[in-house]
């Protein structure tokens, strides 16, 4: 038993020194900026770029359209796959697995091919349309989090009885989805969410190649072309990654308990 604990310990303890060294390591170079002694200059010079004010903040307006567009796919899908078509789980499930295994690179310039200036639905012939089309393959990078954790959210209420309940006094579909099932999944929405917008943040193929002013891009540039700015951003980028997590974390205390019902 002493044995198993000291390698349960010893295993924990070389996979924490394998995360943190590395991270201690690059906030402790993003800090010596200022010769001869430590400083946050670099943070207030990245925080201070317009450039990085502009690609973070149009990344966090994409991140939230692409919250919004997940969640009107995916909750009326799963709650419809889980209600009245189980038998297609299996199909459903290894669909929404493709974006983990299509590389994203492969996606983007599939949607350039089909959407670029001479195609009938030429998205990338402007701005607003090329925004649009990032946001459709975001949410196609970020569908594998987001169903998983909307499934996960209606296995543990009684989906049919809501319903029948529900039609019992009239509601309709629209209604139904709305104003029963969303607030009683919303845990679990809330995950899929905060998994999307760590995704969104910190993204860059899709951005790069549709050559969009994102967050990603910017990283790369200044990782490029400076030395402890990088730094800087990368203990930033962690910082709001694991934000999310602990969001996520914090969520997910309040999620009521699986219903164990076949439905």
């Amino acid at each position: 038993m002493k044995v198993s604990r000291f390698w349960a310990w010893a295993t924990f303890i070389v996979g924490a020194a394998y995360f943190f060294i590395p991270l201690i390591a690059t906030l402790e170079f993003s800090l010596r900026m200022r010769r001869g002694e430590y400083s946050f200059d670099a943070y207030r010079v990245v925080l201070g770029d317009i450039r990085f004010q502009e690609t973070f903040g149009y990344s966090v307006i994409i991140a939230c359209f692409t919250i919004v567009l997940g969640v009107v796919l995916v909750v009326p899908t799963a709650y419809w796959i889980r209600l009245r078509m189980p038998h297609l789980r299996p199909v459903v499930e290894f669909i929404t697995l493709l974006p983990l295994i299509i590389p994203a690179i492969v996606i983007v310039f599939g949607y350039i091919r089909m959407y670029g200036s001479n195609s009938p639905i030429p998205f990338l012939g402007s701005t607003r349309g090329t925004d649009v089309l990032l946001i459709i393959g975001y949410a196609t990078l970020a569908l594998p989090y987001m169903y998983r954790a909307v499934d996960t959210g209606l296995r543990t209420i009684d989906v049919r009885t809501l319903t029948e309940a529900a039609q019992v006094h009239g509601a309709g579909w629209t209604t139904i989805i709305a104003r029963i099932i969303l607030p009683n999944v919303l845990i679990a929405v809330l995950s899929g969410a905060f998994l999307t917008f760590a995704i969104v943040i910190g993204e860059f193929t899709m951005a790069s190649l549709l050559n969009r002013p994102a967050f990603g891009p910017y990283l790369q540039n200044i990782g490029a072309n400076r030395a402890y700015e990088p730094a800087a951003l990368a203990v930033i980028a962690f910082a709001i990654t694991w934000g999310c997590m602990s969001v996520i974390q914090v969520l997910s205390r309040f999620a009521p308990k699986s219903a164990n019902n076949p439905n």
